[in-house]
């Protein structure tokens, strides 16, 4: 229960961190994607079902507030919650170089989605413009967030499974 409280208070700070207080440090109109790092970082962690619950809600969470289309970042948050989730047999907590690269990944992938399926169906086919104005920046910004979220999320991990841990031994 302690997890699931967690978890959903994590999602509404990242979310209204990522759309009040970063907006005031903005680099050209480009802010950081916390929902992509917890998102990423949750499903590296916990695994691929964590990784598609957690991206399932941060999606819906952005569909609700900003989205055209009711589902439709709900969806690429999900997917992107699962296949990073398939890296959780690798998970080790001193390491960051694996979950940053995947954070990265993820948030170039968020990014390249949102273009194909966002613009270039409309016949917008300036990919360039887009990748050097939105993408770049916006996977730059995010992985240096991320250097500094990450570590505070696995030590928040960390301290939740040591106390499922002593919870459950206390009914063995």
């Amino acid at each position: 229960m302690r997890r699931l409280i967690f978890t959903f208070v994590t999602i509404i700070i990242s979310f209204i961190m990522q759309t009040t207080v970063f907006r005031y440090v903005d680099f050209g109109g480009i802010v950081p994607n916390l929902l992509i790092i917890l998102t990423s970082a949750f499903a590296f962690m916990r695994g691929d079902k964590s990784g598609m619950w957690v991206g399932f809600f941060c999606g819906f969470l952005v569909d609700i507030f900003f989205g055209t289309y009711l589902g439709f970042y709900a969806l690429i948050y999900m997917y992107l919650g699962f296949v990073i989730g398939k890296f959780n047999k690798i998970f080790y907590p001193e390491n960051i170089l694996l979950p940053l690269l995947l954070i990265v990944s993820s948030d170039f992938l968020f990014g390249f989605i949102c273009y194909v399926l966002l613009f270039m169906f409309r016949n917008k086919y300036d990919l360039g413009y887009y990748m050097m104005n939105v993408i770049i920046p916006e996977v730059v910004y995010t992985s240096l967030v991320a250097v500094f979220l990450y570590p505070l999320l696995v030590r928040m991990n960390t301290y939740l499974e040591d106390i499922e841990q002593r919870s459950a031994k206390k009914f063995v």
